[in-house]
């Protein structure tokens, strides 16, 4: 069961109305050589659907969004539009605020009514099982669809939808907006089956019943801190701290919350704990404010948010009492020598420890990388692939998603999936 909780988790940007959307898609220039469309990792054309909207289409400009992206709406609400189509608008150009697109698309999607998302070709005895129901296998399942191949989805989850039905902060996308996409990949025919690939469900029974196997399992569990006490109660990762207030209608935030690292997942994190009712928050980072891998426009939302950040903090250890965690140890830390990124390591200052109360610490340094996967060439803790194709090392099988890029975005993971999926009825 997902809960939703719209008093605290009210929408990030209120969605358009119809004569706000109107205003806003005339506003739009319908560049010819549309910067925006080759900012988009799918490549949606961008001035066909707000010139749709200008004209009163809503259904011509949804499909135009979904013959592009079947996660359009799902995109619409995460995509940090900012750096990607927004960002390469052409009115940047003459110091005028860009055309907001992704309020648009919402609006087109949100309100679209006839949409149909039927296969252009006639079905055929191709067969593929996506392994994962996340975005990059739902947009791959839909490729593969619409070119009339048989499909199935396997997840080990009660409900597809991957990290955004369980991931995705409540504020930005909700997991009825998720599952509703679900639902729409489901409509053209896709099999879902709830299963986990090599347990109930072996790869060699899945290679014996299909012809080509997608791999969209995304990365895997979040990494530990590998400090005294981070087994403790009250410590709880970025991924199920969201996960758990998504799911569990009782579940409540600490009202003292310790949030360690300085990405994305770690802004929505500490956002969430806010929201649920904390009457502190504390983001550390062991690096300065100027080298926080989270988009900076998370950032400022979250000091509106009332987020306190501590910058050049190291954690060494969290304090127990009474069996539950009570408060992190940190040291003060200084740039030291370069990475092999470039990245000055950040090195601890002698005799600098302090301690921080607390009664909830929520870990978010990343995602484990796959050590190995099904016997395929790995690259980095990444599936390797070729890709333009997907295609692994192994012809059967084609990946995309955070297994192949490390983390990106939604969009590129449905780019990935999109693109697999071409490969696959190519090379079929």
């Amino acid at each position: 069961m997902i809960a939703g909780n719209l008093e605290r988790f009210p929408d990030l940007h209120p969605a358009l109305d119809s004569q706000s959307a109107a205003v806003e898609a005339n506003r739009c220039l319908y560049c010819y050589d549309a910067p925006c469309t080759a900012a988009c990792p799918t490549h949606i054309d961008v001035p066909r659907f707000i010139k749709k909207i200008a004209t009163g289409n809503l259904r011509g400009s949804a499909q135009t969004i979904l013959d592009a992206n079947i996660l359009g709406l799902s995109c619409s609400r995460v995509c940090p539009v900012d750096v990607l189509c927004e960002g390469s608008c052409v009115l940047h150009r003459y110091n005028k605020q860009p055309i907001e697109i992704g309020r648009l698309q919402r609006y087109a999607m949100e309100n679209a009514r006839g949409v149909v998302l039927a296969p252009r070709a006639q079905p055929t005895s191709f067969r593929v099982a996506c392994v994962g129901g996340g975005p990059a296998s739902l947009s791959c399942a839909a490729e593969l669809r619409r070119h009339g191949a048989t499909v199935t989805v396997f997840d080990n989850r009660p409900l597809p939808g991957g990290l955004n039905t369980y991931g995705v902060a409540e504020y930005k996308l909700r997991p009825a907006d998720s599952l509703r996409e679900v639902e729409m990949v489901r409509a053209m025919g896709v099999e879902f089956r709830q299963a986990e690939v090599g347990g109930a469900v072996s790869l060699d029974q899945l290679e014996r019943e299909f012809d080509f196997i997608f791999i969209g399992v995304g990365l895997g569990a979040m990494e530990r801190l590998g400090l005294p006490g981070d087994h403790l109660p009250g410590v709880i990762d970025a991924l199920r701290f969201i996960e758990r207030y998504k799911t569990q209608p009782d579940f409540r935030s600490g009202r003292s919350v310790i949030v360690i690292g300085g990405g994305n997942t770690a802004i929505d994190a500490a956002n969430a704990a806010v929201r649920l009712g904390a009457d502190n928050v504390h983001l550390f980072y062991r690096r300065s404010e100027m080298e926080m891998p989270a988009f900076s426009f998370e950032y400022d939302r979250s000091k509106v948010e009332g987020v306190r950040f501590h910058w050049m903090a190291q954690p060494v250890a969290i304090v127990e009492q009474d069996g539950r965690a009570a408060g992190v140890k940190f040291l003060r830390t200084h740039p030291g020598e370069p990475d092999a990124k470039g990245r000055r390591i950040p090195e601890p200052v002698p005799d600098s420890q302090y301690e921080v109360a607390c009664d909830m610490v929520i870990p978010a340094i990343g995602q484990t990388r796959l050590t190995a996967m099904l016997h395929l060439a790995m690259d980095g803790g990444a599936i390797a692939v070729d890709r333009p194709t997907g295609r692994t090392s192994n012809p059967k099988y084609y990946a995309g998603g955070d297994c192949v890029n490390g983390g990106r975005e939604v969009v590129d993971a449905v780019a990935d999936g999109k693109r697999a999926a071409l490969g696959m009825v190519n090379h079929g």
